[in-house]
């Protein structure tokens, strides 16, 4: 099971030491709309080719648009092997509306 974190806790965490990755794996056209800065972007139908590109040992928080291709990447990960793996719940929406709110919703 894939933990499930809303977007002020991922936040949080960002903010701290040792933040963890944030993995955004929408498509380009999404990531033109908004994007959160330092975001590491693999779209989703990249993750299996790209995966080397991904630390196993490493924090991982992934997003999407609402919460739901990146929790099918979150579940793929864990699969592979990795173990410190969160889903963002609400995605990129959530965090624009309780986060940044000068944020493009779309």
């Amino acid at each position: 099971m894939v933990e499930e974190i809303d977007a002020k806790v991922a936040a949080v965490r960002l903010a701290g030491e040792n933040p963890p990755v944030l993995l955004d794996v929408r498509e380009d056209q999404e990531l033109a709309i908004v994007a959160i800065d330092g975001a590491q972007h693999i779209p989703m139908g990249d993750i299996p080719s790209r995966l080397t590109e991904l630390d196993p040992d490493a924090s991982i928080i992934c997003l999407c648009h609402h919460g739901m291709r990146s929790a099918q990447v979150a579940g793929f990960l864990v699969q592979q092997g990795f173990s410190k793996v969160a889903n963002l719940s609400g995605g990129i929406d959530a965090w624009a509306a309780v986060v940044d709110e000068s944020m493009p919703r779309y």
